[in-house]
């Protein structure tokens, strides 16, 4: 008899963020048919602290106490069984690894795996596990919101996962999403993103710089790390904004921005922006 299931495994990919945090508190009203949800860490060392403050505060307590399962993933090496983080894998020994969207010396990023490693493929092995197969995928829900439509469909699919955008489909805007975590009596989470990311835009760096400097320097050497090794390689350097100079340099201190869009590249919706 052949087995014509399409739901054996559903699971919402959770970022941590705005988004995501939406739709959790929809799932444990009803209005979204997803009982787990899935987080792929990208390290402890890696993930803004801000984000993992809500997700330990806010986040998994709520989620437990509606019934939801909610379940923070490391990324395992096959080989060794040893977890690597995203910030290990740019700064261990004799790495020459840039996962991370770099900007070149004409501003435009480098490669980026970053998503695909650390995120996408997390995930994935996660759903391997639970018993999705290409023959009966995994229905995966993506917090895409309507303002945010474009990054539909750009997301690489498995041949073992079948993607659902649900705030999409209900015409959910982030601005809307607000409103359902405060209606629920949860603070609106800060933007989620590793706080090294390339795509962090200028104001999100000023605002680094003024408030979290420790955070901002460490960043700072980041790059300075990097350089040292492409410099060793005799390769041109990289930087971590789009201003090819230096950190410190593009973003000087004491200088305030006026802000944007609501809406930054992160990885509120559950993976990064691809």
């Amino acid at each position: 008899m052949t087995d014509t299931r399409t739901d054996q495994v559903k699971a919402f990919s959770f970022g941590g963020g705005v988004q995501s945090t939406a739709a959790l508190v929809l799932a444990t009203q009803g209005e979204l048919d997803f009982r787990t949800f899935l987080m792929a860490n990208v390290g402890d060392d890696s993930e803004h602290p801000g984000t993992l403050r809500y997700l330990r505060r806010y986040a998994i307590p709520y989620a437990e106490t509606h019934g939801i399962e909610l379940v923070v993933l490391d990324r395992v090496m096959k080989r060794s069984g040893e977890v690597r983080t995203l910030y290990q894998d740019l700064t261990r020994e004799g790495s020459r690894s840039l996962r991370i969207p770099v900007r070149m010396s004409n501003g435009a990023p480098g490669t980026r795996s970053c998503t695909a490693s650390f995120k996408i493929a997390v995930i994935a092995d996660e759903l391997k596990r639970r018993g999705a197969t290409k023959e009966v995928p995994a229905t995966v829900g993506i917090g895409i919101s309507l303002d945010e439509i474009d990054r539909a469909n750009k997301r690489r699919c498995e041949p073992h996962e079948r993607i659902e955008y649900p705030l999409l489909e209900r015409g959910i805007r982030r601005i809307d999403c607000t409103r359902i975590i405060r209606s629920a009596g949860l603070p609106v989470p800060p933007k989620s993103s590793c706080w090294f990311c390339p795509f962090h835009r200028p104001e999100t760096w000023h605002d680094m710089r003024r408030s979290e400097p420790e955070l901002f320097e460490k960043a700072c050497q980041l790059e300075d790390l990097l350089n040292r090794r492409r410099e060793s390689l005799g390769k041109d350097h990289v930087y971590l904004t789009r201003f090819a100079r230096p950190l410190r340099d593009a973003i000087p201190d004491g200088v305030d921005t006026l802000p944007f869009d609501e809406w930054d590249s992160g990885c509120d919706s559950g993976w990064c922006m691809t």
